[in-house]
C-alpha cells in the first residue's frame, strides 16, 4: 500500500469509504504515484471538487498542496493559485511539470513575451494550474484575462497573510474577497499552516468565506524536537550544537538583524560550516543565488532574517535555529515548521536570554502603531515568553496555543520532557530585585537596566556603581547567594511573569501593578532552574554527533546492506537535478528513494508500484533508476554512466529561469 501526500511529503495512509472509485484518487495515483489520501485530504478534495468553498488549516508538511492541485486537475478549467512566494514560483512549476502537470506562473520576474505565452496557454485551456502573485489581481488586465478563461478553482495559499495582526501581513490579500464576488460559481480554498482561532476567524471574514467548510488538522509535528537553551555566547553555542548533532545537515538559522545575519554566517564559515547569509539588504542576485544553492545543494546552512523560508519545499531541512527571540508563537511555529518535512527526526533549537526580552519590549514601545496594536503585540510576546519559560512540555504549550488539547503525559521529545527542569521558590529573590528597583527610583530618582541591578545585588564595585554611589544603597550586596547568570535568569522570568517591565530607549526596569503583591509578601514567585546539560533527542540515530549525520538521517529505517544502494541513488538524483537545474527533491524525495532500494525493482513495471512514482516520473526516470541500481553489481559501470533522465524518452526539460528581482517577497 502506498502512502500519500504532497510532492515532497511522506504521509500516513488513511482510506475513506468509496475512495477507490473516485476520480480524485485515480489522479492521485496516476500523477503523484500514491494510492490513498491521508488525514482529511480526501474530504477536503471531494468538497472542493463538488464546488464547495473550504478553509484549510494544516501544518507544514501535511500535504496542503494536494488539496487544491487535485481539484484543479479533476474539475474542468485551470486552477488559479494566489501565492506571495514569487521567488519560488519557478520551482513550484518545475515540480509540477516533472509530474506531467501543465503548470505556469505570472509575476514580475517575467518579460513581456514570457507573460504573453502563459496568457495564451491559459486562454486556450492548456494549463492545469496557474500561479499568480496577489498584487497582480490589482491589475485590470489580469482580471480581464481571468474573465476570458475557464477557471476550475481559486486557491489562496498562505491565507494568514490576510491577517492585519499577523506576522506576515500582506495588504494585497485584503482585496482577494473580490474573487468570490466576481466568480461566485468557482470554488475557493484558503490554506495556511499557522493560525490561531482569532486569525482563523479573520481569514474567514476578510476573504468573505461565510459558507466555507472548515478543516483543521493537528498542529503536532512529532518528529521535531523543541529545545530552548539559556543564551550565553550564542554563536559559539550554535557552533557546538551543529558540530555535535548536525554535521553536514541542511538547516536555517534565524537572526533578528541583518548585521547579526552577516556576522553569524561569517563565523560559521570561518569554523568549517558551509553557511551563507540571506536578508533584504543583500543584492538581489546574491539573495537569489543563495536561495538557489539552499534548494539544490545538500548540507548548506542559510543564516537569515524572517524574510527567508516561507514556501520553501525542501524536505530534508534537519534543523531550524533561532539566535533571537521570535515576536510570536505563530512566527516561531511557522519558522520551525520548515524542518523535517520528510518526517525524519529534526530539531528546533533556540538560544534565549534576558536581552531578548528587553529588546522585544523596547521594539513594541518604540514601534509604529496605536495602543491597540501595542497591546496585541505585547500579548503575542507574552505567549512567546510563556513558551520559553515553561517548566511543562513545550509541545503541549504550542498545541494549546493553537487550541489543540495536548497529551497530559507530555510528548517525550522536547527538552522539558527529556530533562525536566527544577523549580524553586523565587519569592525572596524576586523581592530583592524589586526592592533594588524601588530604592533606585524612590531614594535616587533613577532608573537602570538589568546589568546595574545585578551588579548592585552582587555587591560589585564597578565604575558605574561607584559613580552613582550605589554601593551606599541598603540593598547593595544582598544577592550574593545567587550567581550573575541566576540573577539574570530571575529578572528574565520576572519580566515574563509581568512583575517587571521595560521602559524607555535604554531598556530600564520599572515596577508594574503586580509588583506590590510580591513586595507585600502576598504572592509567591516560582522560578525555574535551567538544565545544566542540553537535552539530546531520543529518536536520533546513534552516533549522529559524528561525521555523516546527514547520510544517517536520510538513510534512517534502512538495513545496513541497503545503504550503499540508497547513496548510489542519491548520487544519481543529484546528477539529474544538476543537469535539469532543479532541486534534487523534484526528481525524487528521500522517502521514495528508500522505498525503491527496499523493493529493489528488476523492471520498469515493478518500479511503477513504488510509492511516489507516478506515470510521468516512471517514463522519465525509470531506466535511469534501474541502471543506477544495476551499476552496484557491476563495478566497471559507475553510477554516473546511467542514462540522463529523459534522454531515452526525448523529454524536453524546462530550464531554470533567472532568479527574482529585488521586490520579490518570500
Amino acid at each position: 500500500m502506498k502512502a500519500t501526500g504532497g510532492i515532497s511529503e511522506m504521509p500516513q495512509v488513511t482510506e475513506g469509504p468509496g475512495a477507490a472509485d473516485s476520480e480524485a484518487l485515480a489522479t492521485l495515483h496516476r500523477i503523484f504515484g500514491y494510492e490513498a489520501f491521508r488525514g482529511e485530504q480526501e474530504a477536503i478534495i471531494e468538497h472542493v471538487v463538488a464546488g464547495g468553498d473550504a478553509l484549510v488549516l494544516m501544518p507544514t508538511g501535511g500535504g496542503k498542496s494536494l488539496c487544491y492541485q487535485i481539484p484543479a486537475l479533476v474539475r474542468p478549467g485551470t486552477g488559479v493559485v494566489i501565492s506571495p512566494l514569487i521567488a519560488l514560483m519557478q520551482d513550484q512549476v518545475d515540480a509540477l511539470r516533472a509530474l506531467g502537470v501543465r503548470a505556469g506562473f505570472m509575476n514580475s520576474t517575467q518579460d513581456f513575451d514570457e507573460r504573453r505565452l502563459v496568457e495564451a496557454e491559459f486562454l486556450s485551456g492548456e494549463l492545469d494550474l496557474l500561479y499568480l502573485a496577489p498584487e497582480r489581481l490589482r491589475l485590470d488586465t489580469t482580471l480581464d484575462l481571468l474573465s476570458r478563461g475557464k477557471i476550475s478553482v481559486f486557491a489562496i495559499d498562505e491565507a494568514h497573510c490576510v491577517s492585519q495582526w499577523g506576522h506576515d501581513f500582506r495588504p494585497d490579500y485584503l482585496a482577494l474577497s473580490l474573487l468570490g464576488e466576481r466568480w461566485p460559481d468557482v470554488p475557493r480554498i484558503a490554506l495556511t499552516a499557522t493560525a490561531t482561532r482569532a486569525t482563523h476567524q479573520e481569514i474567514t471574514q476578510r476573504l468573505n468565506l461565510p459558507t466555507a467548510r472548515h478543516f483543521v488538522a493537528s498542529f503536532d509535528r512529532p518528529n521535531i524536537q523543541y529545545r530552548i537553551v539559556p543564551k550565553a555566547d550564542p554563536k559559539k553555542q550554535l557552533l557546538a550544537f551543529l558540530r555535535q548533532e548536525h554535521v553536514g545537515d541542511a538547516g536555517i538559522v534565524y537572526c533578528l538583524s541583518r548585521n547579526s545575519v552577516e556576522r553569524t554566517a561569517e563565523f560559521l564559515a570561518a569554523n568549517g560550516i558551509e553557511a551563507v547569509p540571506y536578508h533584504a539588504g543583500l543584492d538581489a542576485g546574491v539573495r537569489a543565488a543563495h536561495q538557489s544553492r539552499f534548494l539544490r545543494e545538500d548540507g548548506l546552512v542559510v543564516v537569515a532574517t524572517i524574510a527567508f523560508g516561507m514556501g520553501i519545499d525542501k524536505p530534508d531541512v534537519r534543523f531550524v535555529a533561532h539566535l533571537d527571540l521570535p515576536k510570536s508563537i505563530e512566527g516561531y511555529y511557522q519558522e520551525t515548521g520548515r524542518a523535517g518535512r520528510d518526517g525524519q527526526p529534526s530539531t528546533a533549537w533556540m538560544a534565549y536570554g534576558l536581552n531578548d526580552v528587553i529588546q522585544q519590549r523596547k521594539l513594541i514601545q518604540s514601534g509604529e502603531g496605536d495602543e491597540v496594536f501595542r497591546r496585541r503585540a505585547s500579548a503575542h510576546l507574552d505567549a512567546m515568553l510563556a513558551l520559553c519559560e515553561t517548566a511543562q512540555c513545550r509541545r503541549g504549550q504550542l498545541l494549546a496555543y493553537f487550541g489543540q488539547d495536548p497529551d497530559p503525559a507530555g510528548c517525550g521529545n522536547c527538552d522539558t520532557c527529556l530533562t525536566p527542569p527544577e523549580t524553586w521558590d523565587g519569592t525572596i529573590a524576586a523581592q530583592k530585585v524589586l526592592s533594588t528597583v524601588v530604592r533606585l527610583q524612590r531614594e535616587r530618582g533613577q532608573k537602570f537596566g538589568a546589568v546595574q541591578i545585578v551588579d548592585i545585588l552582587l555587591g560589585k564595585r564597578t565604575g558605574k556603581v561607584i559613580q552613582f554611589d550605589h554601593d551606599q544603597l541598603s540593598v547593595f550586596g544582598i544577592g550574593t547567594d545567587l550567581t550573575e547568570a541566576e540573577w539574570r535568569g530571575a529578572i528574565r522570568q520576572l519580566l515574563a511573569q509581568g512583575l517587571l517591565a521595560v521602559e524607555g530607549e535604554y531598556g530600564t526596569l520599572v515596577l508594574t501593578e503586580e509588583s506590590s503583591s510580591v513586595l507585600r509578601r502576598e504572592r509567591e514567585v516560582p522560578l525555574r532552574k535551567e538544565p545544566k546539560k542540553p537535552a539530546v533527542a531520543r529518536s536520533r540515530s546513534a552516533g549522529a554527533s559524528g561525521g555523516g549525520s546527514k547520510a544517517k538521517v536520510a538513510a534512517a529505517e534502512l538495513p545496513d546492506e541497503l545503504v550503499p544502494a540508497f547513496e548510489a541513488l542519491r548520487a544519481w538524483r543529484t546528477e539529474q537535478a544538476r543537469e535539469q537545474g532543479v532541486p534534487p527533491y523534484i526528481v525524487f524525495n528521500d522517502a521514495t528513494l528508500r522505498a525503491i532500494v527496499t523493493l529493489n525493482p528488476a523492471s520498469v513495471t515493478e518500479l511503477g508500484t513504488v510509492s511516489g512514482v507516478g506515470e510521468k516520473k516512471l517514463a522519465t526516470y525509470g531506466e535511469g533508476v534501474l541502471a543506477a541500481l544495476a551499476s552496484l553489481d557491476d563495478p566497471a559501470d559507475p553510477v554516473g554512466s546511467a542514462p540522463a533522465a529523459g534522454a531515452a524518452q526525448g523529454t524536453d526539460w524546462p530550464e531554470q529561469d533567472e532568479e527574482p528581482e529585488p521586490d520579490d517577497w518570500i
